[in-house]
């Protein structure tokens, strides 16, 4: 039986550990930075999914006022295929109806063969393109 719960800073390293076996994280991204960021903002939630008490999949969630939005759904490949993906975003989707967000998103990188989860849950591409701009770093 899977088990979803907010997650506290006491899970930092057990959700790193997913991120890193989902390959969620990039370099440029300092996972614990994220995570802790997450917990500090009362606008975002990260997700464990445990089965018998062991982290098998993470989620984050966010919510600006204006859209919400989902990053770090993942699922350890040895638990995939068995609803876990689909109850984490559930688990999104109810946290940010119930703080009046009315659309959810999620970025997905390019080349992801995982990504096709998405369509088959119901989310439907959007005709975007993404941009950034870092504000930590000094401008060249």
């Amino acid at each position: 039986m899977i088990e979803i719960r907010e997650a506290t800073a006491a899970h930092r390293d057990a959700a790193i550990a997913v991120w890193h076996a989902c390959g969620l994280t990039r370099p440029w991204n300092d996972p614990s930075r994220d995570f802790a960021r997450a917990l500090a903002f009362p606008g975002s939630i990260v997700l464990i999914a445990e089965r018998d008490a062991e982290p098998v999949g993470t989620a984050m969630a966010g919510f600006d006022g204006h859209r919400g939005w989902v990053y770090y759904l993942g699922v350890v490949p040895a638990h995939r295929r068995q609803g876990i993906a689909r109850e984490l975003l559930r688990a999104c989707e109810r946290w940010l109806a119930d703080r009046g967000c009315p659309k959810a998103e999620l970025m997905v990188r390019e080349g992801n063969p995982d990504a096709q989860v998405y369509e088959r849950l119901g989310w439907e591409a959007q005709p975007v393109r993404v941009y950034a701009h870092w504000l930590d770093k000094k401008d060249s």
